[in-house]
């Protein structure tokens, strides 16, 4: 998988790993030397690799979307998403998307048509969970702002398949699935690695390692409150992410530079991925049929 292009005007495009993997007891004071190993997220897609960030601004204004009405209870918006009344862009169609696009690889038949829903260009991430307990199976994305057709085509299937962590996604997991999709907004950079809110943003930052080399890594706005982590263990547990290895002290917290941002989150089981398509009408031009759907294992 090549290097994307994170959000920002002189900046090299770079795919990003996003998530934890478990939950680690991480030490909370100022001083410490944070966590004792990895970070709960291995690098992915190069989200720990080289590169210059350029400056990431704000983006514009997220256009006019689908709103959550009408869905069915389970099917999950992120917290904060649509926040104010104003209308989502993310969809239920594009968590579907995402399982037609698996699907029809898995199976060897043609990719879907064309979707339905808006080609407006935003930084995503594309996250796969699998199992009752919603264990994470893949999650890769890009800083870069990439129109939505393409790049969750792209994404579905680098994040199914690609993730360093994982092996690739089997035929038998699909009906154990559930996907996320994450379109990132309102990119901030701010002096103070202290200022973000857990659940509420997702955070990026860039430090140089001990031998001087620029590193990057990034946790999207529900990963802190779902490991159970204050600000210091995230910026600990990112620093180990990025290849960190030396102790970590409040000094060089402060050296690192932080951008937070905003996401807005759709969720969906292959449960509802099969009502969805067959009790809606959803339909992105696929000829075959969509197996039924089998209970949980």
């Amino acid at each position: 998988m090549g290097r994307k292009r994170c959000v920002g005007a002189d900046c090299s495009k770079m795919a990003a790993g996003c998530c934890g993997v478990k939950k680690q007891k991480l030490s909370g004071s100022p001083g410490s030397g944070g966590p004792g190993g990895v970070g709960a997220g291995s690098n992915v897609g190069g989200s720990s690799g080289s590169g210059s960030s350029g400056g990431t601004n704000a983006l514009s204004p997220a256009p006019a979307g689908y709103t959550t009405s009408g869905l069915s209870p389970n099917l999950s918006p992120g917290p904060g998403s649509g926040s104010g009344g104003r209308k989502m862009v993310v969809s239920a169609e594009m968590c579907c998307f995402c399982f037609d696009v698996l699907y029809c690889h898995l199976y060897g038949y043609q990719p879907p048509r064309t979707p339905r829903f808006t080609n407006d260009p935003y930084p995503l991430f594309v996250t796969w969970k699998i199992g009752r307990d919603k264990r994470l199976r893949g999650c890769i994305g890009t800083f870069s702002a990439m129109n939505l057709h393409s790049g969750l085509r792209e994404y579905t299937l680098t994040s199914a398949l690609k993730d360093s962590r994982f092996p690739p996604m089997t035929r038998d997991e699909l009906p154990r699935l559930f996907c996320s999709v994450s379109l990132l907004t309102n990119f901030e950079d701010v002096g103070d690695y202290l200022d973000w809110e857990v659940g509420v943003h997702g955070i990026r930052i860039e430090f140089f390692n001990e031998k001087g080399s620029k590193r990057t890594a990034t946790y999207l706005p529900e990963v802190a409150k779902e490991q159970g982590w204050d600000h210091i263990q995230t910026i600990d547990s990112l620093l180990r992410k990025g290849g960190y290895k030396a102790p970590i002290t409040n000094d060089f917290r402060k050296t690192i530079k932080l951008t937070r941002y905003h996401s807005e989150k759709m969720t969906m089981g292959y449960a509802e991925y099969i009502a969805h398509r067959q009790h809606h009408h959803y339909q992105n031009g696929i000829g075959h049929p969509v197996p039924s759907y089998n209970h949980y294992s």
